[in-house]
């Protein structure tokens, strides 16, 4: 827990101290699933999440807070800083970045590093491909492979992202796949910022590594954005 608070204090100090903010968007999400795997399949996420594109290059962190029907709760964080390197007006890439990530547990800390860049996609608000070196703090480490999306479908939002793992001594390939398909409803309520309403769709194949658990879990879902 203290690392968790040592993460959330330094990704929220104020970024314009030392470099420029170009946008950021703060929200916060409510989940309710009944099939997840490992643990209670009944559990309640809520979700905080911090996005920013910055003259250095950006940055998402989230934290969920997991509640199961048993009475069982769970702390789970990621921040995911990446650095530009080079920059491509007239490519299909258009940055190249220095990728890291931190994952933060109850009890672990794992700290990925690798490259990163953004891929110019028509029709796609944005298409990120990074590729990690795992150094687990608990296990071998290895490698991994990230893609994140959104994609406007009519009114909809489609979006997500792939974490491909491959083996190793101590665990079996996972893939993770979680979307969201969720509609704005702010114009109909007169507010300003986005409410979503929608689901969340997880598959999840060898979850945490584990051969044979695999996760297919439909959660509703409720998003709103400050």
């Amino acid at each position: 827990m203290n690392k968790l608070i040592i993460l959330i204090v330094v990704a929220s100090f104020p970024y314009a101290a030392w470099a420029e903010t170009l946008w950021s968007d703060f929200s916060v999400t409510y989940l309710n699933g009944s099939d997840y795997e490992v643990g209670d399949p009944d559990r309640q996420v809520v979700t905080f999440e911090h996005v920013a594109g910055l003259s250095w290059g950006d940055s998402f962190l989230f934290v969920d807070r997991l509640e199961s029907d048993n009475g069982s709760t769970e702390t789970y964080a990621e921040w995911s800083p990446r650095i530009k390197i080079s920059q491509y007006e007239n490519s299909f890439l258009k940055n190249i970045y220095v990728a890291t990530t931190a994952e933060i547990g109850d009890g672990f800390t794992h700290y990925l590093v690798g490259v990163g860049t953004d891929i110019k996609m028509p029709h796609f608000t944005f298409l990120k491909l990074n590729l990690y070196h795992r150094n687990n703090e608990l296990g071998d480490n290895g490698e991994q492979v990230t893609v994140a999306w959104a994609v406007p479908i009519g009114p909809l939002n489609y979006d997500g992202f792939i974490d491909f793992v491959p083996s190793n001594n101590d665990n079996e390939t996972s893939m993770n796949m979680t979307s969201q398909l969720k509609y704005n409803l702010s114009p109909h309520i007169n507010i300003t910022t986005p409410l979503y309403l929608g689901i969340e769709y997880v598959h999840w194949q060898n979850k945490f590594g584990i051969d044979d658990v695999d996760e297919n879990n439909v959660n509703l879902l409720v998003k709103y954005h400050f």
